[in-house]
């Protein structure tokens, strides 16, 4: 049976390159992640270089959709990355993050009870990329920050509620996608580069969620007792996490060969599947695979102990 070719073109470090081979409801899998340190054009090139070739291309260090209260926001500089795609599947993991992460909290928080999540101090670094985790922390945790203003435009102003950020969305989101990427967030090398600016916000939560560049760029020293939710993670990061005494790990996608592959990588891999069966490349049957394939929340307990409770 021939394998199933999946590529990540990021625009993040090339050091956090992967290839694995995996198989997902019984096909054989080969996924490959190549980061161009930031180089938007090297991206278009490779892009239009691998297409032809593989069965799915996915777009990592940047988003193609955002999404908020319904409506949805397109990034102006991702559009040029799906174009250099031709008519190959394009992939940004909104569609995980919309469906299979709100549903990943849900099951955590009913599975997982040993993992401290209810009731808790939260942090959600950025919720117009992940608003499916960003409502169910919303419903389960205890007081709630949403650092969109703080981490990705650097104002320092907390956000206390879910339908604040709807609304705030409606207003900043047209503006905001058609800024270049690099604005928005950490490309290239500066992944790799600790900016502690805003750590105490990361000091203040129990549960730090959200996209993990964003959270390692501003990590404290003590993590003792915290859990983080996130994806995209290396060994590396794993041991960094652990010295920093972190007690909980949660990755939402699943950890293959020692690493978890970010959400594109897996959309691109169902609408890939979708293809190989000979379905039509529908959202329904999106869900259906989805619903098929069963993914759970992956679980590290690093260090023992938990914090008390302050809510």
């Amino acid at each position: 049976m021939r394998a199933i070719r999946i590529v990540s073109v990021s625009l993040g470090s090339s050091r956090r390159n992967k290839e694995v081979e995996t198989e997902l409801l019984g096909v054989p899998l080969k996924m490959k992640r190549i980061g161009v340190d930031g180089k938007f054009y090297r991206a278009v090139e490779i892009i239009q270089q691998l297409a032809p070739d593989v069965d799915a291309i996915g777009l990592g260090g940047i988003d193609l959709y955002l999404y908020a209260g319904g409506n949805r926001y397109v990034i102006r500089d991702a559009l040029k990355l799906k174009a250099a795609a031709g008519s190959t599947r394009v992939a940004d993991g909104s569609a995980l993050k919309n469906t299979l992460e709100k549903e990943q909290i849900e099951y955590l928080v009913d599975s997982h009870p040993e993992v401290p999540i209810k009731g808790r101090k939260t942090l959600i670094v950025s919720s117009v990329d992940r608003m499916g985790m960003s409502l169910a922390l919303s419903q389960v945790a205890g007081e709630v920050v949403f650092g969109d203003l703080i981490f990705a435009v650097g104002l320092p102003i907390p956000i206390r509620h879910y339908a604040t950020v709807v609304n705030l969305a409606k207003v900043i989101l047209p503006i905001m996608t058609k800024l270049p990427f690099q604005v928005l967030y950490p490309t290239g090398k500066k992944q790799e580069k600790t900016k502690p600016k805003h750590r105490r916000w990361l000091q203040w939560a129990e549960v730090v969620a959200g996209d993990f560049h964003f959270i390692r760029r501003n990590l404290p020293e003590d993590m003792s007792g915290k859990v983080v939710i996130t994806n995209t993670t290396t060994q590396e990061d794993r041991e960094l996490l652990s010295d920093r005494q972190l007690s909980w790990l949660v990755t939402t996608t699943p950890v293959i060969d020692g690493r978890s592959f970010g959400a594109n990588v897996l959309e691109a891999a169902i609408w890939a599947l979708i293809k190989h069966f000979g379905d039509a490349p529908t959202e329904e049957n999106f869900r259906v695979y989805l619903n098929k394939l069963a993914i759970k929340p992956s679980v590290f307990q690093l260090r023992e102990g938990t914090l008390e409770s302050t809510s």
